[in-house]
This record gives structure tokens, C-alpha cells and sequence, in this order.
């Protein structure tokens, strides 16, 4: 079975990656289901913005890339306070080692930070968002609701359907016929995209 590696912190931005963690741990459209399992900086409990306690079920220093399939980082507040260093690093390792990084919001500003977006495509919230990070790669932004560049799949926070679209596609779990169904359906409220869906 595959494993995805969910970061969890504090402030965590639960219904940005709400709806890939179900599809990834389910299987239920792709009928490939994966090991979802949460990454902390310690094993201590941490509350997401929703207030659902989390505890983790691996720390970073238990984590290689080679033994993952995928990292999701969501936004949370430490972003935007200029944390999650150690998350930003370990995003760095996956990257390198030809591993998928899947970042929302917040944490497309850690990457940034970290110079991970300088030479590949990437959105995030707004340009101006990254620009305020001191990053250098303003001319790799795309202004759209997810990106894919290699290994790297980034989104806005208004985007969390199209971030799990973004994921899904990258890892070939899904056709273009199903991934717009999917779309159809929980982002347009599109009922006859559902035997698409399903099919």
C-alpha cells in the first residue's frame, strides 16, 4: 500500500487537504487506497484551526522520503509567522528525492522561504502573498487554482477541491474523464457528473 504523509501542527488548516486525505485513504473514486499517516514535530497532540485534536502517528526524524509516496502540507498560522522550518526541509528532501510535495495556502509560503518555488511552477493564495516573503520566483507564478510541475503540486486556499484534483492527476489515480467529474461534483454541485464519478 502507498503512504501518504500528512504534516500536522498546530492551527493546521483542516479543510484545505480535508478532501484529498479522504480520497487518498478511501480509495473510493480511484479504487486505490492509501496509508494516510500524520507527521508531527514531536508526538505531542497538536489542535487544528477547526479545533479537532490530532496526534501524530510519526515524527519528521522517523520519516524518509524513500519509504513515502507523497507529503501534504497544509497552511496553518506558523506560515505566516515565519514558521515550519523543519517542514519546509523535509519538503526539500522529497523534492530531492523525486517524491511528491503537495502544499496548500500557508504552506506554499514555507516552500517559498525555503527557495523551493524559485525554479518551478507554482500559485499560492495571491502573487503578492509570495512576493511578501522575499522569494525569487515571481516569475514562475501561475495565477490558478492548482499547479503541477513535476513533483511539486501547490494551490490557494480557495482551491480544495482543485488541490485533490491537482494530487489525484499527479499521481495517476485517476483519468481526465473522472478528475473533471470529480470537480463536477464537489465543486459545482453538478449531480450528473456523479455516475462519472462513480463509473
Amino acid at each position: 500500500m502507498k503512504t501518504a504523509y500528512v504534516a500536522v501542527y498546530e492551527t493546521l488548516a483542516d479543510w484545505e487537504i480535508g478532501h484529498l486525505a479522504v480520497e487518498l485513504r478511501t480509495g473510493r473514486f480511484t479504487g486505490v487506497p492509501w496509508s494516510v499517516v500524520t507527521v508531527g514535530e514531536s508526538l505531542e497532540p497538536v489542535v487544528t484551526m477547526g479545533g479537532m485534536r490530532v496526534v501524530p502517528d510519526v515524527t519528521i526524524a522517523d520519516v524518509e522520503p524513500d519509504a513515502g509516496d507523497l507529503l501534504v502540507l497544509a497552511g496553518s498560522v506558523q506560515w505566516d509567522a515565519g514558521g515550519g522550518e523543519a517542514f519546509a526541509k523535509l519538503a526539500a528532501q522529497f523534492l530531492d528525492a523525486g517524491v511528491p510535495v503537495a502544499a496548500i495556502c500557508g504552506a506554499t509560503a514555507g516552500l517559498a522561504r525555503a527557495g523551493l518555488l524559485d525554479e518551478r511552477k507554482h500559485t499560492s493564495a495571491a502573487k503578492e502573498y509570495l512576493q511578501a516573503t522575499g522569494y525569487q520566483g515571481g516569475d514562475e507564478y501561475v495565477d490558478a487554482r492548482a499547479v503541477v510541475d513535476g513533483d511539486l503540486i501547490t494551490a490557494g486556499p480557495d482551491s480544495p477541491v482543485q488541490f485533490a484534483r491537482a494530487v489525484l492527476q499527479r499521481l495517476a489515480l485517476a483519468d481526465e474523464r473522472k478528475l473533471e467529474a470529480y470537480e463536477g461534483v464537489f465543486h459545482r454541485a453538478d449531480a450528473t457528473a456523479y455516475p462519472a464519478l462513480v463509473g
